[in-house]
């Protein structure tokens, strides 16, 4: 049962309009522990993995008295709390008291950000339109980090436009849950398909591939034996930096059973194990752990790193989920700082079975190409974590896929029929790349899934049938000025290859897609939302490939595949495209790089 519980209070004035921006601290007299946040733009600060008791809460915001009140906060409860504030001078303290909470279920929580080091994106270069013809095989790694999706969020949310570098358009995409059919029978991966009109080219062709996961629940994940690995250096001096994470870790802990453990590492200057491997029923030692660990000190990653997989050796469980968590601001400034060298460590590492998960945390110095190193070389996911929220949707709602691995080593490759397809596109994916013959070799390493997780791509696709879209040639026909009548229905055939979590060799799975002249707005709900994304995606990005592309248009596709979209992720994400237009018509551009 969930010892921990949480509270939302909405902030508004006298006439009760909501009062974003404003500050809001919470304090325990019991425990002595002290949260603070700004409320968003709908007026709310939300808190959440709480232990149970009497809380503390001063609100403040400028033109306004302060006010101070108590709050009670029960386990297994989010409660809803509503503050008014009235007009006068801060110096002046109302003090109120609490009412009874209201339950509630839904949350969320913005985290402010601030200027700093200049954070790190590796360069994005977008793939060109290859012709059917000459070059009829992609070959990519499936991809489950969704880290740019959140990190674009925190940069609109703070008032600007995201470096187009740190725009990757498949981790937008596989952010979102999508309803295609769950596998079958043996294979623990299923492949979805569908092709209909390109929105933001008329001539040509979008086409979906998806594939799927099964998902777990709680109750049927393996043991997990859990190493976290915190960064408690001076960097990590921040509020949506430590405080955050043991916001974070305490809401996973509250998901551990008694056939779990755990255990903790921290490094600055100096790698230390300050909690043993503890098993999950004893939640209250670990959480006392994570709350008294505070930030000082330069950063030894590659130390701790080392520290953390002995640790996780020694307590490894066979037939379980081994991992080590990994959460910074990802500045390894002590130590081991060659990323080559880091790598190479992960990856022998990664042959006992344990695998690495990474979480980023913080603004201004995110290093965000090493973090995504190595996660994909440590087998792992790359999440960043730009609130409460997130942390909830990671570590509690998609547990199963942050944990388990349930295929690994998984690898697409599509044939294009060249009698209906001219040119195509690979949207995203651009460091997942793989060479053709790397799809049959299964000692090339490749990305994973977990229980529950989506990998959604799109093609452009050129028709043989679309207008010319290139110079006729002088001295030589163009092949497709008088294309044949196709002999098959197929547009494409989608091979997967993957592992078992324990096996070396791969299995094969694979499916033709039919050819299809949808219009975009008949098309799946799936297909739509997706379309909608890489729009957004694109835009962000100011691609030399958007075309008619239009945040008019992506927000129109959007409304109209939203599904029960019971997270709220999906109102969010119009809430973010609305944003984007409007910052991108005033040019507020970050000037990271």
């Amino acid at each position: 049962q969930s010892m921990l519980g949480g509270l939302e209070i909405t902030v508004a004035d006298a006439t009760g309009a909501v009062i974003p921006q404003a500050d809001v601290e919470l304090e325990s007299s019991e425990t002595g522990l002290k949260r603070s946040v700004q409320t968003d733009a709908a007026g709310v600060a939300r808190f959440f993995a709480l232990p149970a008791g009497r809380y503390g809460v001063r609100v403040e915001c400028a033109g306004f008295k302060v006010v101070q009140t108590t709050f009670e906060v029960r386990a297994g409860v989010t409660a809803q709390q509503t503050v008014a504030l009235e007009i006068g001078q801060v110096a002046e303290t109302i003090e109120v008291r609490g009412s009874a909470p209201v339950l509630s279920t839904t949350a969320s929580m913005v985290i402010g950000s601030a200027g700093g080091a200049p954070e790190r994106y590796n360069r994005v270069e977008e793939s060109g339109y290859k012709r059917a013809s000459k070059t009829p095989l992609s070959t990519f790694s499936s991809d489950v980090d969704t880290a740019a999706y959140s990190n674009v969020r925190r940069f609109l949310q703070d008032g600007e436009l995201p470096p187009k570098d740190a725009v990757r358009i498949e981790e937008l995409l596989n952010y979102f849950r999508y309803d295609d059919p769950a596998p079958q029978g043996e294979h623990p991966v299923a492949i979805a398909g569908e092709v209909a009109r390109c929105p933001w080219a008329p001539d040509h062709k979008l086409a979906r591939i998806a594939l799927r996961t099964a998902d777990i629940g709680v109750a049927d994940l393996p043991p997990a034996s859990l190493t976290f690995l915190l960064d408690v250096s001076g960097s990590m001096d921040s509020p949506d930096k430590l405080p955050l994470l043991k916001q974070a870790f305490s809401l996973l802990v509250d998901q551990l059973r008694p056939q779990d453990s755990v255990a903790i590492v921290v490094y600055a200057g100096a790698a230390g194990v300050v909690l043993e491997p503890t098993q999950g029923d004893r939640k209250p030692t670990i959480l006392q752990a994570l709350e008294r660990l505070d930030a000082g000190g330069s950063t030894a990653g590659a130390a701790g790193i080392r520290t953390a997989y002995e640790l996780a050796r020694r307590s490894f469980r066979k037939g379980g989920s081994n991992r080590v968590i990994l959460a910074t601001d990802g500045d390894f400034n002590v130590g081991v700082t060659n990323d080559d060298e880091l790598i190479q460590l992960i990856e022998r590492e990664r042959e006992s079975g344990v695998f690495l998960t990474v979480m980023g945390f913080g603004t201004g110095n995110l290093q965000d190409a090493k973090m995504e190193q190595l996660a994909d070389h440590g087998n792992g996911q790359y999440l960043y974590i730009d609130s409460a929220l997130e942390a909830r949707r990671a570590l509690v709602e998609q547990i199963g896929g942050t944990l388990v691995t349930v295929a690994k080593d998984v690898k697409i490759q599509v044939e294009f029929n060249p009698e209906r397809v001219r040119r195509y596109r690979l949207i995203g994916y651009e460091n997942r790349l793989l060479k053709d013959e790397d799809f049959a070799n299964d000692k090339k390493d490749a990305g994973d899934m977990g229980a529950g997780h989506s990998v959604v791509a799109l093609y452009e696709i050129v028709p043989t049938g679309a207008p010319p879209d290139e110079e006729p040639l002088r001295y030589q026909p163009t092949k497709e000025e008088q294309p044949a009548p196709p002999k098959s229905a197929e547009l494409l055939f989608v091979k997967v290859r993957y592992k078992q979590p324990d096996a070396h060799k791969s299995r094969k799975l694979e499916v033709p897609l039919l050819d299809a002249d949808t219009p975009v707005e008949q098309a799946s709900a799936n297909l739509r939302w997706a379309a909608a994304v890489t729009e957004y995606g694109l835009l962000l990005r100011d691609s030399g490939y958007k075309g008619d592309a239009s945040w008019a248009s992506a927000g129109e596709l959007a409304r109209g595949a939203m599904g029960d979209d019971a997270g709220g992720e999906r109102a969010e994400f119009l809430y973010l495209l609305r944003t984007a237009e409007k910052l991108d018509g005033r040019g507020a551009t970050s000037e990271l790089r």
